[in-house]
């Protein structure tokens, strides 16, 4: 059992509730701030996981804790049918509407408000499904790995992005002062939001990651998982089969 972090631990409300406060207050920033505190990096890591999934050549693919649909975007490259992207958060989603209806892709990305927990989905459902930095906030890792298997076809893949903690010197050093000290400052102070950045890197902490997270996805009913750390370990990217 990992430890449950909350964006603000001081409040009786869930962590689901507070999650989706948080990111709609955020929504408007959010793009900007993710190129900003990532400096970029964070395009190179999307890429990299819609590489996972060309040899599938998915047509219908759900994107969970889509927020302003990134992900979802970058999986066009698949040429699919179609794209489901899920969010709890609203706004986050209204961000997502605009950009995607700007590069004339309403006929194929289609945004929904929804419960990673809680799928609104048919069994066997979807030929692929993809996470970017959503898992470290649901509120039930198994519930939602589990619904993610259950609505995912019989050969189907998961590709999943999540933050990690790098453990080679001197990059863990840095990473830590930066993650610790300078990332929830600039974040805090750039979205107007008091706990958005200070909840960020706390909930890395305590993120059950590489061997751990693997663990989960089987437990989960996945199979021949894959880890690749990126970039020294900050960030890292889990390959599942169904």
């Amino acid at each position: 059992m990992t430890k449950e972090v909350k964006p603000d631990s001081s409040l009786e409300t869930s962590k689901k509730e507070q999650v989706e406060e948080m990111f709609n207050s955020i929504a408007r920033r959010y793009d900007f701030l993710n190129r900003f505190l990532s400096l970029g990096i964070d395009r190179g890591w999307r890429k990299k996981a819609i590489s996972y999934l060309k040899p599938l050549a998915p047509k219908l693919i759900l994107d969970v804790a889509t927020g302003t649909g990134d992900l979802a975007i970058e999986a066009m490259s698949l040429k699919p049918t179609k794209i489901i992207g899920l969010d709890i958060a609203e706004q986050m989603l209204v961000v997502g509407r605009e950009k995607i209806a700007h590069k004339g892709l309403a006929n194929i990305i289609e945004m929904v408000n929804g419960d990673s927990e809680n799928l609104p989905f048919p069994d066997n459902n979807f030929d692929a499904i993809t996470v970017a930095f959503g898992v470290r906030n649901f509120q039930n890792l198994s519930k939602g790995l589990k619904e993610m298997n259950r609505v995912l076809k019989p050969g189907g893949r998961i590709v999943v992005l999540e933050f990690s903690k790098p453990s080679t010197f001197p990059f863990k050093q840095g990473y830590n002062f930066y993650f610790t000290y300078i990332l929830p400052v600039l974040g805090n102070m750039l979205s107007n939001s008091k706990n958005a950045y200070t909840y960020l890197p706390e909930s890395v902490k305590h993120f059950p990651e590489g061997a751990e997270f693997v663990a989960y996805l089987h437990d989960a009913g996945f199979k021949n998982m894959i880890v690749k750390p990126l970039t020294f370990g900050t960030c890292s990217l889990y390959i599942a089969d169904k």
